[in-house]
């Protein structure tokens, strides 16, 4: 089974063709260069990726790829 992080890059891969190697778990929502109607629709993306609600000020310009991780850790724990 692919991890979050695993999960994270396909999303940002397939989506908004943001290249693999740019994903690490300190990389920012800034730094791919992700506008705030990017961050909406990768908030709703993600969210069905991992069957949780993510609501869209939950993600940032400055949320970093770890902050994502945990935030939806946090959330599909309660699942």
């Amino acid at each position: 089974m692919p991890s979050v992080l695993d999960r994270i890059t396909e999303v940002l891969v397939s989506r908004f063709g943001v290249e693999p190697e740019e994903v690490t778990e300190d990389t920012t929502m800034r730094d791919l260069d992700l506008d705030s109607l990017a961050l909406v629709e990768f908030a709703l993306v993600a969210g069905g990726e991992f069957n949780i609600q993510i609501d869209d000020e939950e993600v940032g310009a400055e949320s970093s790829v770890k902050d994502l991780i945990s935030l939806i850790d946090s959330k599909s724990a309660v699942l």
